[in-house]
C-alpha cells in the first residue's frame, strides 16, 4: 500500500477512536463549559449558551453521567463549569464526585442559565458565553466534538481559527477512504501501529457491554433481547452491542470508545465482531484486523452523511459491523462491498431523534441488518444496482446514502428538531 496512503488510515483511526464517558454532545458542551470557566479565571455567575439544532437534539433526552440523573444543555454546562477538567477533553468530567454533585445541583439552582438555538448555519455549533463581575469568557466549539474555534477574554481573542460554518475540519481527510482500500490496509498494516488504540475500544467497550447486561438501565434492550432471543452469536452480537447504549444512555460513567464522533457507533462497531471472534475461537490479531475493517467503513459511511443529521448513525456502523464480521470470516474487498451494499438497501433511513434510550434498540435493528447483509453475501444472494438508491457500485451506493441523509433528509432533520423543542 502507498506510503502516504497509509499513514493517513493509520491516522484516521487515531483521530476518531477516542475515550469518552457520556454522549458526545452533552460532554462537548460540558467541555466547552469548563474551558469558557479556566478561561475566564473565575466561578461564573451568569452562562449564555448558543447551540445549533442538531445538539439540542441530542442532548435533551440523554443522562449526563456523574450528575446524579440529569438531563439536558444545562446540565451539561453546570458539570463542565463546577467540577470539569478541561485537558480531559471528552473525559471532561470523569473525575466528578459524589460532593461535586451535591455542587452542580447547588450550582444549577442558584446561576442564571439562558439556553438559545444557534442559526449560524453550522449543523455541529457550541457557544458558552460565561460572566463573573465585569470580566466575561466565550468558547465555540464547531465541526466537531473538540474542534475549538473560538475562545476570547473579555472580547479579546485568545484563539480564532475563523468564522467558517461549513463545520470546519483540520484532521486527515477521510475522502482518501474506500472499501477495497480499507481492505488491502486491513490486510497489511503493522499491528504495532494500531494495537493501542483497538485494544482500548476492545477492553472500554466491552466493560460497558457487560454493564448493561448486568444492570437494569433504561429500556434494558439488551436484557430483553438475551431473555427474549437466547444466546445464540447472532442474538448475542445485537445484544451486547444495545446493552452498552442502554448504560451510556442512561447515565454510566464508563468510558467507551468512539468512532464517527459518537459513543453509539463505537459500540455498534465494534462489540458484534468481539463476538463472532469468541465464537470463533479467533485470534487477537484476527479480531482486530477486523475491527479495524469496521471501523474504518463506518467512518467512511459517515464521511458524506455529516457528523449530525436526521440519519441514524447506528446504520453506518451496523453496515460496519457487518463488514467487519465478513472479513472475519475471510471475506474479500467484493464479499464485504456486497456485504455494505446490502445491509444499506436494508435499512437506510431510519431517522435519529436525538440520543436517548430507544438509540439501544436503533443500535440492534442496525446490527441486524449488518449481519444479514453478510449472511447474504457469503450465500451468494445481493441487492441489485439500479434497486431503489443502490448503485452499481458500492462507492457509488454509499455517495447518494451520503446526499439523501445530507441533503434529502435536511428538512426532516428540521421538522424533527422543531417538534423535539416544542415538546420541551
Amino acid at each position: 500500500m502507498e506510503k502516504s496512503l497509509y499513514e493517513g488510515y493509520v491516522n484516521i483511526l487515531k483521530e476518531e477512536l477516542l475515550p469518552a464517558m457520556g454522549c458526545t454532545e452533552p460532554i462537548s458542551v460540558a467541555y466547552a463549559a469548563a474551558l469558557a470557566r479556566d478561561t475566564l479565571g473565575a466561578l461564573p455567575e451568569r452562562a449564555e449558551i448558543s447551540v445549533s439544532g442538531n445538539i439540542l437534539k441530542n442532548v435533551k433526552s440523554v443522562v449526563v453521567p456523574n450528575t446524579g440523573g440529569m438531563k439536558g444543555i444545562t446540565a451539561a454546562a453546570a458539570a463542565g463549569i463546577v467540577a470539569g477538567e478541561a485537558d480531559k477533553k471528552l473525559e471532561v468530567i470523569s473525575s466528578v464526585t459524589p460532593s461535586d454533585r451535591d455542587r452542580i445541583t447547588a450550582y444549577l439552582n442558584s446561576v442564571d442559565f439562558s439556553v438559545k438555538q444557534s442559526h449560524s448555519g453550522c449543523i455541529f455549533d457550541i457557544t458558552v458565553k460565561v460572566f463573573s463581575s465585569s470580566d466575561s469568557a466565550l468558547v465555540r466549539i464547531a465541526g466537531h466534538h473538540t474542534n475549538v474555534m473560538r475562545i476570547q477574554k473579555n472580547g479579546v481573542d485568545i484563539v480564532n481559527r475563523g468564522e467558517d460554518t461549513e463545520e470546519p475540519d483540520f484532521r486527515t481527510d477521510r475522502r482518501i477512504l474506500t472499501v477495497e482500500k480499507i481492505i488491502e490496509f486491513a490486510d497489511c498494516f503493522k499491528l504495532s501501529d494500531v494495537y493501542d488504540i483497538i485494544k482500548r475500544q476492545i477492553d472500554y467497550n466491552k466493560a460497558i457491554s457487560d454493564e448493561g447486561l448486568k444492570n437494569d438501565y433504561g429500556a434494558r434492550v439488551g436484557k430483553v433481547l438475551l431473555g427474549s432471543f437466547g444466546r445464540g452469536v447472532h442474538n448475542l452480537a445485537k445484544a451486547s452491542a444495545a446493552a452498552g447504549s442502554d448504560a451510556r444512555m442512561n447515565g454510566c460513567s464508563k468510558p467507551v470508545v468512539i468512532v464517527s464522533g459518537s459513543g453509539n457507533q463505537g459500540m455498534a462497531a465494534s462489540l458484534p465482531l468481539i463476538t463472532y471472534a469468541e465464537s470463533l475461537n479467533s485470534s487477537e490479531e484476527e479480531l482486530i484486523r477486523a475491527l479495524v475493517v469496521s471501523d474504518l467503513i463506518t467512518i467512511h459511511l459517515k464521511t458524506g452523511i455529516g457528523r449530525l443529521s436526521a440519519y441514524c448513525g447506528a446504520v453506518s456502523a451496523g453496515c460496519g459491523a457487518g463488514a467487519g464480521i465478513c472479513y472475519l470470516h475471510g471475506g474479500k474487498a467484493e464479499q464485504v462491498s456486497c456485504t455494505v451494499v446490502n445491509a444499506l438497501a436494508i435499512n437506510s433511513g431510519v431517522i435519529c431523534d436525538g440520543a436517548k434510550s430507544s438509540c439501544a434498540a436503533k443500535i440492534a435493528s442496525a446490527v441486524e441488518a449488518g449481519i444479514l447483509g453478510f449472511e447474504m453475501s457469503r450465500k451468494g444472494s445481493h441487492f441489485c444496482g439500479g434497486d431503489g438508491i443502490l448503485d452499481e457500485s458500492v462507492e457509488h451506493t454509499i455517495e447518494n446514502v451520503g446526499d439523501i441523509a445530507r441533503v434529502g433528509m435536511r428538512g426532516t432533520d428540521e421538522e424533527i428538531i422543531k417538534l423535539m423543542i416544542k415538546k420541551c
